[in-house]
């Protein structure tokens, strides 16, 4: 009978969306908890470096090249042609692949790792609890392998199967994290956060092996796995790869670009606040995305160009609707937020939030192109959106310091150039849908 249900709710794009959301939920709550629980449980010099490291630590989750991306839609054609059988061409996809890129994006954890440990010896991240921040870095890294397994599963029709094992994953993780507030270590704690994410990622390789039919070969085959890997993926990966690189650029490179030309903390905090922000609606929106990719990607793949230009048209008033709501909230409950988060040391203006609110605006533009065109392995296409993004993500931070602050007590300048950044690549984006849904073949009568 659960079983059914899964099924059942499998074919719903809105038990999806529900699903997906209350994930996100979670994630949210997550990411402003790491803050508000390491605020508390390190000294200022130890949280400074702590931030350096979550962005590290973004970098090494995003430095995956985009590889999630094209195994989704490689896999996704090969699974509604093979499985579906609704005219789909299946493509060369082998399952061999699948263990290759397990085993390449582990190597990134361990190349990461050896990259934060590096930056402690020479002095950039500066702590003197490395084992708790590699512990930790190591436990959250292990997020690379989990976003495989989930598009994956995803797109072999198992989003809300893996969604709810997630979700109990998330809440074990969130237990331990707060039990550092009622006097647990945090060695103890972000060792338990380790063990759990390392429980999530067998679990996954569990449900991918069985729902994509693969045999015990197909983990450890990575001589033909990588061969057809180098001869399928070359071109994907290398678009894919430059892709990934710009966006994880733009997006974190103001964490180190204010922490080499300022030791202003308030604009590092004003930054690391937005940046949250940032990735909580747009994880938001991926997950009402995500809800609708099944079918998104299916109009797309038999050409069906009105359906897919309806799909895609309601795509954008949700996420709209949720950065409005977002914008909304930040508005009322901002300055609250931001004051309990960094527990009262510096306070958020009335003009940075009204930027920040226009900012999601744009972000929401953003995000239903990437996360499309995306799932569509158009990478190529998004690149050229992506690079003028993050030309102007590095310039905000010296331009701003430049121009200087009309208030004393506001980093009204930095937010405005950001903002402009954000609202630029969104107009990019409107102009690259416009040319996606006249790209999509006319379906052809029967």
């Amino acid at each position: 009978m659960v079983r059914a249900l899964i099924n059942a709710g499998e074919r719903s794009a809105r038990v999806l969306t529900l699903a997906k959301l209350a994930s996100v939920g979670l994630s949210m709550i997550w990411g402003f908890a790491v803050t508000y629980v390491f605020v508390r449980a390190l000294p200022a010099e130890e949280f400074r470096a702590f931030l350096l490291l979550i962005a590290f630590n973004n970098f090494t989750i995003s430095a995956e090249f985009g590889i999630t991306n094209v195994i989704y839609s490689r896999l996704r054609r090969y699974w509604l042609g093979a499985g579906e059988g609704i005219g789909v061409e299946q493509g060369d996809f082998r399952h061999e692949e699948i263990g290759v890129l397990f085993l390449f994006l582990t190597s990134l954890i361990v190349i990461g790792g050896a990259v934060v440990i590096g930056a402690m010896l020479l002095g950039v991240i500066r702590t003197q609890m490395p084992a708790i921040f590699l512990i930790f870095f190591f436990g959250s890294a292990l997020n690379i392998l989990l976003l495989l397994a989930k598009r994956a599963l995803a797109a072999v029709d198992r989003n809300l199967l893996w969604e709810l094992t997630d979700i109990a994953r998330r809440l074990a993780g969130l237990a331990a994290l707060f039990s550092v507030l009622e006097g647990l270590s945090l060695l103890a704690s972000v060792t338990s956060l380790l063990l759990i994410n390392v429980a999530g990622t067998l679990l996954g390789i569990v449900l991918i092996h069985r729902r994509a039919g693969m045999r015990f070969g197909h983990w450890l085959d990575w001589r033909r796995g990588g061969g057809h890997v180098k001869r399928s993926y070359l071109r994907d990966i290398g678009a894919s790869a430059a892709l990934t690189i710009s966006e994880v650029a733009a997006y974190n490179s103001p964490y180190f670009m204010i922490a080499a030309l300022t030791h202003d903390t308030r604009l590092l905090l004003i930054f690391d606040f937005t940046f949250k922000i940032i990735r909580a609606v747009a994880t938001t929106i991926r997950a009402t995305i995500e809800g609708a990719l099944p079918r998104l990607t299916r109009s797309w793949f038999v050409h069906d160009t009105e359906s897919f230009r309806r799909g895609l048209r309601r795509a954008f008033w949700v996420a709209l609707g949720i950065a409005a709501s977002a914008g909304m909230a930040l508005s009322l409950f901002g300055p609250m937020i931001f004051a309990k988060l960094y527990d009262d040391r510096v306070h958020i203006m009335g003009d940075e939030l009204l930027l920040l609110a226009v900012l999601l605006l744009a972000l929401s533009i953003m995000c239903v192109s990437v996360y499309v065109q995306g799932a569509l392995g158009r990478f190529a296409p998004l690149l050229r959106q992506s690079l003028p993004f993050l030309a102007g993500s590095l310039a905000s931070v010296p331009l701003a310091l430049a121009i200087g602050n009309p208030f004393p007590l506001s980093d009204m300048s930095f937010m405005a150039l950001y903002m402009l950044c954000f609202l630029g690549t969104a107009a990019l984006h409107v102009f690259a849908m416009r040319r996606l849904v006249r790209a999509t073949p006319q379906k052809v009568a029967p």
